[in-house]
């Protein structure tokens, strides 16, 4: 049955950083848990196509959906909020916009026509809105366009929510998310003056919103409400407090408080419809209610003073540790861990049995490398649980062959070209692409099918023997060492269908309680209501090793 799409668009004002991403996450989950198809989508304002280029100390994780895409950070939020997967329907940036059109016009898709910027690019950005619902079969789009108003880099994207809901008034609902900062000696004096201008600089463009998303540190009180809606000519009710919560999933239940999804609703001239949100609610109560801690080492490298928030480049695999710490009733405590102290020093590496479980994640290049190699050693040796991600297990691979196997100057041609020993390599039918400098086309991007060995650790938490997970990676382990690293006990419990690709190293329960690595990045899929079975076993095993460690000191 074909029925109209209605349009929600989040935009931000006063700063960058104030929670657009999960603020659309949660408007879009509010709406979903009425039982309207929803889907979000995110507009990213540079000119990169995607954000397989960007460094994660510049703009935070790069996440990949299962088609390959590499996009935004925010598309993590959507995915978890939304618990489902979305495809590269759902992410643009400006560079994506403007290649597009240029694409069309070189095909003569224009009929020979002056091509202008206005009206092209705001049409094309229409048209990719069109098709995400489409693909989703969507009622309602969530879009999230990034930086603030005010920005040139994002005035055609505001265009293009200016020409839509000139079009169609009743099926276009806009939401501002705006800072309220604090002064006052107690921090307590709650200023809307920023809030005012932002509302203006969108007049400016020809818009003017219909919600504004009050951020603050506190909750907003009635009288500040009343004066941004008489200052900003919202309607009444409308401006919703936005505080600072304890955990992030707890934002939807905070904005329901304000009865935000009737509102919506009500804009967009849809009937109300009941909420349903008692398993996001059963979520928040089992984080408040998770008493026994669990205290998690993440061994990275980019930690160093002036470096990017840890929680930017790192995002998945916090959200993952938490997810499979609800699932057991566990608190998680993350402490970050710089590879470059244990090059440095090798006696602090002692600090590692402080923890339940160390976590080696993703990432490139020879910084901190070796640092990294003598965490992971000592985990193995000391039996500390053990989780490396994408790198995290191409590094025990390196460890393993160096120390176990005996093959001393092992290395991954990432790092050493020239190792007499590269376990760790860019197989004979990429390297072409390496010659001639297309290092697109080494990349393995997006979801791949594995098979797991039955009675390994792996194949015990999935409860399956066929997976599908998101990689994104250039290097694999070299098959011509794999059948001497198995000799002396290291066991590819995932592998490829075809057994070329090793997908997944574990050592056997009976030498380690859990010392497992995936060439994959297992964080993608992971999801608050559907936490990722290997980061559940893993934290069961970290939840174990605290009270083995516990009892070895009574003693």
């Amino acid at each position: 049955m074909k029925h109209k799409t209605e349009y929600i668009f989040v935009v931000g004002g006063v700063m960058s950083g104030v929670g657009k991403g999960i603020t659309a996450a949660s408007i879009a989950k509010i709406i979903q848990s009425r039982g309207i198809e929803t889907t979000s989508v995110k507009i990213d304002p540079y000119v990169n196509v995607d954000a397989g280029t960007m460094n994660p100390t510049e703009h935070g994780e790069v996440f990949v959906l299962d088609d390959g895409t590499e996009c935004d950070q925010d598309m993590g939020n959507y995915e978890r909020f939304l618990n489902r997967s979305l495809t590269k329907t759902n992410y643009m940036t400006t560079g994506s916009v403007y290649l597009s059109v240029i694409q069309k016009e070189r095909n003569l898709e224009y009929g020979g026509r002056q091509v202008e910027v206005v009206p092209r690019i705001p049409l094309e950005v229409l048209d990719r809105l069109e098709r995400a619902a489409a693909k989703n079969k969507a009622q309602v789009v969530v879009t999230e366009i990034g930086g603030t108003v005010g920005e040139y880099e994002n005035i055609l994207f505001l265009e293009a929510v200016r020409m839509l809901k000139l079009k169609n008034p009743d099926d276009v609902a806009l939401v501002l998310v705006s800072f309220v900062p604090a002064l006052g000696a107690g921090g307590t004096e709650l200023k809307t003056k920023p809030t005012q201008h932002a509302v203006r600089s969108l007049n400016s463009v020809g818009l003017h919103p219909d919600f504004i998303m009050a951020r603050a540190h506190m909750p907003l009180d009635k009288k500040r409400k009343e004066k941004l809606e008489f200052m900003c000519s919202i309607d009444k009710g409308n401006v919703i407090s936005a505080p600072n919560v304890a955990n992030l999933y707890d934002v939807p239940i905070s904005f329901e408080k304000d009865k935000l999804g009737e509102k919506i609703l009500s804009k967009l001239k849809m009937k109300p419809r009941s909420r349903d949100m008692k398993e996001w609610k059963k979520l928040s109560e089992a984080a408040k209610r998770s008493k026994e801690e669990v205290k998690i080492g993440i061994v990275g490298k980019y930690f160093g003073s002036g470096d990017f928030t840890l929680t930017d480049s790192y995002i998945s695999v916090i959200e993952a540790v938490k997810h499979a710490a609800y699932a057991l009733k566990k608190r998680v405590l993350i402490e970050w861990l710089d590879s470059h102290e244990f090059e440095k020093s090798p006696k602090s590496l002692k600090k590692l049995s402080d923890y339940g479980g160390v976590i080696v994640p993703g990432g490139f290049g020879s910084r901190g490398i070796e640092g990294k190699i003598s965490a992971i050693r000592y985990c193995r040796e000391n039996k500390v649980p053990y989780f490396g991600l994408c790198y995290g297990m191409q590094l025990a691979i390196v460890e393993f062959a160096r120390d176990v196997v005996k093959m001393g100057k092992a290395n991954t041609t990432e790092i050493n070209p020239r190792t007499p020993f590269p376990v760790v390599d860019i197989l004979a039918e990429q390297k072409k692409n390496v010659e001639t400098k297309n290092y697109g086309g080494t990349m393995r991007l997006g979801a791949y099918p594995a098979l797991l060995k039955k009675g390994t650790i792996a194949e015990k938490a999935y409860g399956c023997g066929k997976i599908s997970e998101r990689h994104r990676h250039r290097y694999e382990v070299n098959p011509k060492y794999i059948e001497r690293m198995e000799k002396k006990g290291l066991v590819f419990s995932g592998i490829s269908p075809d057994r070329r690709l090793m997908e997944i190293a574990e050592l056997p329960k009976s030498t380690h309680p859990f010392f497992l690595g995936t060439q994959f990045h297992p964080e993608f899929k992971s999801r608050p209501l559907q936490p990722h079975p290997l980061f559940v076993e893993f934290i069961k095993c970290a939840s174990l090793q605290k009270k083995t460690t516990k009892n070895r000191k009574a003693r």
